[in-house]
C-alpha cells in the first residue's frame, strides 16, 4: 500500500512592512475574483498505514451504511465485495493541509479521492508541493440544457385542453414511450429512490401535495449553499428553482385528471447542484458530490439534465477523463441506474461530429436525445459518438412540447422543450422498470431498453449517424424481454437447467449456444440477429403461465474449458433474449 503524509503548511506573510514609493489601494472583489480559479486537488491515497486500517476503515463505512444501499449494492454491484477503498474518507490530515495554503475547499469526493477548491495561483503552486497531491485540473463549467423555447404557460386545474382521465395533460408524452402500459402492469415506480440533480427545487405545487399522495422526499442537500434545504432561499436567483421544478414534476407529479408523472409512486433524493448566476459558473464538483449523497442514500438510481463541456472538450469524452463522468462510473459500478441529458447542441450527418457533453459519455450512463411528439428528431438534440466510437445518444423520447408543472404557480401547468425534458420521461421508464426487475444489473437493463428502441426495432441495431442511437424507447416491451437465466449447476459433465423468463405464456421457447460470439439471422424474423457464430439449438421447451421456459441440458465433459455463448428466442415474437457468455471450469 502506497503511503503518502501532507505536512501542514502555515502560510504568512513573508515582510509585515513593505517599502513602496506611494501606497497601494486594496485590491477590488473583481480582481480578486479573477485571480482566483476552481480546481480540483487530487491526492495519491487515502492516507492509510496498513491493511489493517484499511480493514478497519471499510468495517466503519460498513456499520454506517444505509440498508438500501447495502441491499441495491447487494443485487447490482459489479465491484469486488460490498465497500473497497473508493468507500474510505478522504484523508482529514490531506484537506487540512489543502486548507493551511489559504485556498477554500469546496467539496470534498471519496470517490474520486480529491477535494475541490478556490485557490490563487500562489495557493496552487503551493498545493501541488505538497507530497500527498497527485494532481490538479479545472473544475469544468456547466451547460445545462435550456428548455427551449421559452417556458410556455399553460392553465390551471381544470382550465385548458388536455386529455381527460387520470393522467391529464401529460398523458399523450407518456404515450408515446408505452410507459402507461407498464403502470397498468403494476409498475409504477413503488420502493424505488430516484436521486435528482439540478437547480433546486419548488414543491408547493398542487400536483406535489395531494393530500392522499404527497411527493416523498427522503433526502436532499443544497450543495451551492451548503445546506439541506434544495428549496427556494434568501439570496437565491428568482429563477434558481425553475429548471429543476419542471424536471422534479415530470417525473413525480400526481394529480389525477390533471396531470401525473412518469414515476409518480418512487420516492426522492434531492440535490442542489447548480447555481444558475453567473458569479458562479462552476458545478461540475457539486454534480460529484450529489451523486455521492445520492449513492449513500440508498438512491437506486440518478438522473440530471445537465451538462459540462467548457474545459473539456469532446476528445476528452471517451468515458474515463471527464470528472463528472468518472463520477458515474462509480456510481453504476455500485448498481446505481444512471440517466443522462446528451445536450442540446444539434447534430449533422457526419458520424465523425459529436456535440455531446460530459457525462454522457460515461460507459453505462443511459444518454437521453430527444424527439418531436410526431416521432421525428428534435433539431436541437445533440449527437455523438463518444472520443472513442461509442452509441451515444442511446435512446430518445418526447423533448418538445413537454408538459409540466409551472415553476411559478401552485395550479398552473407549462410546456417546454429539451433534451432536459425527455430525459426525467426515460429515467422514470428506468425507475418503473427497475421495480418490476429489480434483480437487473446495470447492463442488464440497458440491454433492455436498448432493445425496445423503435430504430433497433426497424433496423436491427442503433443509428450508424449516432443521432437517434436505438430509438424511442417502449416501456412495456422492454419489462418482457427475454432473460436468458444462468445453467444450473453450471459445470461440464452434468445436466445443466436453461431458463428464460419474461416469455409470452404458451409461447415456444428455443434455446441457441454457440462457441463463439459473431452475427446470425434469426429465420423469418427481418433485421433480427443473434449475437451468436454459427449457432446450434440446443433444444426447445414451452413458457409456462408465468412466462419461464425451461430445459435441461447434458453438458459433457470435453466442455471443460470451453466458453459458451447462449441466447434463448421467441421465433413467433421475432424476440430474442440478452447474450449471455457461460465459463466451464
Amino acid at each position: 500500500m502506497r503511503l503518502c503524509h501532507c505536512l501542514l503548511v502555515t502560510v504568512v506573510a513573508c515582510c509585515p512592512f513593505t517599502l513602496t514609493a506611494r501606497a497601494q489601494a486594496p485590491a477590488s472583489p473583481a480582481a480578486v475574483e479573477a485571480r482566483t480559479s476552481v480546481q480540483w486537488v487530487f491526492f495519491r491515497d487515502k492516507g492509510l498505514e496498513s491493511p489493517a486500517e484499511l480493514r478497519a476503515a471499510l468495517a466503519e463505512v460498513a456499520a454506517a451504511a444505509d440498508p438500501h444501499t447495502i441491499a441495491r449494492r447487494q443485487a447490482r454491484r459489479t465491484l469486488p465485495g460490498l465497500f473497497d477503498e473508493h468507500d474510505v474518507p478522504v484523508a482529514d490530515s490531506y484537506v487540512q493541509a489543502v486548507k493551511a495554503t489559504g485556498a477554500r475547499v469546496r467539496i470534498t469526493s471519496k470517490w474520486v479521492n480529491a477535494v475541490s477548491v478556490e485557490a490563487t495561483a500562489e495557493q496552487l503552486a503551493a498545493i501541488r508541493q505538497l507530497p500527498c497531491v497527485k494532481a490538479t485540473q479545472p473544475v469544468a463549467r456547466s451547460r445545462r440544457p435550456e428548455p427551449l423555447p421559452e417556458i410556455n404557460p399553460l392553465g390551471a386545474a381544470g382550465e385548458g385542453q388536455h386529455t381527460a382521465g387520470f393522467y391529464g395533460r401529460s398523458e399523450e408524452q407518456l404515450t408515446q414511450i408505452n410507459l402507461i402500459q407498464l403502470h397498468e402492469a403494476g409498475y409504477t415506480g413503488q420502493g424505488i429512490r430516484i436521486g435528482v440533480l439540478d437547480t433546486g427545487f419548488l414543491r408547493t405545487h398542487d400536483a406535489f401535495n395531494e393530500p392522499s399522495h404527497p411527493l416523498q422526499v427522503i433526502a436532499e442537500y443544497d450543495f451551492v449553499n451548503d445546506d439541506p434545504n434544495t428549496a427556494p432561499e434568501g439570496g437565491d436567483h428568482p429563477d434558481q428553482h425553475t429548471h429543476g421544478t419542471i424536471i422534479l414534476g415530470t417525473l413525480g407529479g400526481y394529480l389525477p385528471g390533471e396531470y401525473v408523472g412518469a414515476a409518480y409512486n418512487a420516492s426522492f433524493i434531492l440535490c442542489k447542484t447548480e447555481d444558475i448566476t453567473s458569479e458562479t459558473p462552476v458545478e461540475e464538483d457539486y454534480y460529484v458530490a450529489g451523486l455521492e449523497f445520492i449513492e449513500a442514500n440508498g438512491g437506486d438510481m440518478a438522473t440530471a439534465s445537465l451538462i459540462y463541456i467548457d474545459w473539456y472538450t469532446q476528445e476528452d469524452l471517451d468515458g474515463q477523463t471527464a470528472v463528472c463522468t468518472i463520477g458515474v462510473n462509480m456510481a453504476t459500478a455500485n448498481g446505481v441506474h444512471c440517466c443522462n441529458a446528451a445536450g442540446n447542441s444539434g447534430h449533422d450527418q457526419n458520424p465523425g461530429t459529436s456535440h455531446l457533453g460530459a457525462p454522457a459519455d460515461a460507459f453505462q450512463v443511459i444518454t437521453c436525445g430527444a424527439v418531436e411528439p410526431t416521432g421525428e428528431i428534435a433539431g436541437f438534440s445533440s449527437d455523438g459518438p463518444t472520443a472513442d466510437g461509442r452509441n451515444k445518444p442511446e435512446v430518445l423520447a418526447r423533448g418538445t412540447q413537454v408538459i409540466s408543472v409551472s415553476p411559478d404557480s401552485n395550479t398552473r401547468y407549462s410546456e417546454s422543450a429539451g433534451t432536459s425534458l425527455s430525459t426525467p420521461q426515460i429515467a422514470g421508464v428506468v425507475a418503473c422498470l427497475t421495480s418490476a426487475r429489480p434483480d437487473w444489473t446495470v447492463d442488464q437493463l440497458r440491454e433492455a431498453l436498448f432493445a425496445s428502441g423503435d430504430y433497433f426495432m426497424g433496423n436491427g441495431t442503433f443509428d450508424p449517424l449516432y443521432i437517434h442511437g436505438f430509438g424511442i424507447i417502449d416501456a412495456y416491451r422492454a419489462l418482457n424481454l427475454l432473460q436468458a437465466g444462468a445453467p444450473v449447476p453450471g459445470a461440464a459433465g452434468a445436466n445443466n437447467t436453461l431458463s428464460a423468463t419474461a416469455a409470452d405464456p404458451g409461447a415456444r421457447i428455443y434455446f441457441v449456444y454457440s462457441f463463439s460470439a459473431g452475427s446470425a439471422n434469426v429465420p423469418n424474423c427481418p433485421g433480427v440477429q443473434l449475437e451468436l457464430s454459427q449457432p446450434i439449438i440446443a433444444g426447445s421447451a414451452i413458457a409456462d403461465g408465468n412466462g419461464l421456459a425451461e430445459m435441461s441440458r447434458f453438458v459433457p465433459a470435453a466442455a471443460s474449458g470451453r466458453t459458451i455463448h447462449l441466447q434463448a428466442v421467441q421465433p413467433s415474437a421475432c424476440r430474442t433474449s440478452n447474450h449471455v457468455v457461460y465459463q466451464f471450469p
